[in-house]
């Protein structure tokens, strides 16, 4: 599996599927696949698995630094769920 920093870390919104519009942070990809996580439902080892064509990308990341710490597995979902709550909040511009 060839794996990325692209996307990694930045949001999306699902555009398909029962959890359509949910939103969540990308957290790993492949060519076809992103791996996507909430931090409750969805967590870090534990992440869905999404087709990229329905994922909406949301050109937002959390933190500069927020990819680099997926992928050295310095992140915890404490991190991310609270991403996602300041998101929804407007904190997060």
């Amino acid at each position: 599996m060839e794996m990325g920093l692209g996307m990694t870390g930045m949001m999306a919104s699902s555009k398909a599927g029962h959890d359509k519009d949910t939103i969540y942070v990308i957290i790993r990809e492949d060519a076809e696949y992103v791996y996507l996580a909430d931090g409750k439902t969805r967590t870090l080892e534990s992440p869905k698995k999404k087709n990229k064509k329905h994922i909406q990308i949301i050109k937002k990341c959390p933190a500069a630094d927020f990819a680099g710490r997926i992928a050295s597995g310095q992140l915890d979902d404490s991190e991310i769920r609270k991403a996602l709550k300041q998101y929804r909040a407007g904190i997060i511009k």
